[in-house]
């Protein structure tokens, strides 16, 4: 009997051909999951990638990473800024060194994703003068944020009240500019302890600027009003005058007798 198959085609070749293809797919993805970024070195530790790129001019975060990496290390590059969702794959991450670079921004969701894995970060010697309050929200991680130049202001202080800050690097943690300048060159943690709250400052400088605001307002309120009288009254003397260069009603009414008297 013919096969169903065709004369000369048995099925277990179809099946070796089915196995075959189902190979070189699950190859390609594993060399997806498994590729090493262009310019960086990775090792295998325990069934999972270690990952390093130091000093490679990397200008931003490499978008090929291999998904069960557990360390990676991007220290001593010129990456600027932490995009949102720049680890989202990255479910088995631990360690994250990024310093010594030129971050100036951390987006809100720079770290969306590693709350759960992350232990270590390190933010340190950058470029960072302040960060959102979202941007490490349930992060557990120990954190180095020292040597950059922040900003203490309110929302510092609210940040680092919910960090787990790598009490080797505390003391570093250093006001480089503050909302009092008396503040300006001293250890965030030092001023923070001594009972400064930045946050007050914040809303003296609200309640004033809302002050400002509001006696501009009224400044212009005030002025449009004496504007509009000034000229009203200006319109209504004029009105006045002319109404007084009018002949009055008794004088026009001798006029019409006398043009009556004579016709």
């Amino acid at each position: 009997m013919q096969s169903l198959f065709g004369p000369n085609v048995p099925r277990k070749s179809n099946c070796n051909g089915l196995r075959a293809v189902l190979g070189l797919l699950f190859g390609i993805l594993f060399a997806r999951v498994s590729s090493c970024p262009s310019g960086c070195h990775c090792t295998e530790k325990s069934g999972t990638t270690v990952v390093r790129c130091v000093s490679r001019n990397l200008e931003k975060i490499p978008s090929d990473l291999p998904r069960d990496t557990v360390a990676l290390i991007l220290a001593s590059n010129h990456i600027t800024k932490i995009p949102n969702h720049a680890f989202r794959e990255l479910n088995y991450l631990q360690e994250l060194d990024l310093s010594n670079n030129d971050i100036e921004t951390v987006d809100v969701a720079a770290f969306h994703g590693l709350s759960d894995s992350l232990l270590v970060l390190d933010l340190s010697n950058n470029q960072i003068q302040s960060v959102p309050k979202e941007a490490f929200a349930h992060l557990r991680a120990k954190i180095n944020l020292s040597n950059n130049p922040w900003h203490c202001e309110c929302i510092l202080q609210e940040v680092l009240r919910e960090l787990r800050l790598d009490p080797e690097s505390v003391k570093d943690v250093v006001c480089h500019t503050a909302v009092q300048e008396e503040y300006a060159g001293r250890s965030v943690i030092q001023v923070l302890d001594s009972g400064i709250n930045f946050c007050n400052f914040h809303h003296k400088t609200t309640d004033v600027a809302m002050f400002i605001t509001m006696f501009g307002w009224f400044t212009m309120v005030i002025g449009y009003v004496i504007y509009y009288v000034r000229h009203n009254q200006e319109d209504a003397r004029r009105h006045l005058e002319y109404l007084k260069s009018l002949p009055s009603s008794s004088q026009i009414t001798k006029d019409l007798d006398t043009i009556s008297t004579v016709l």
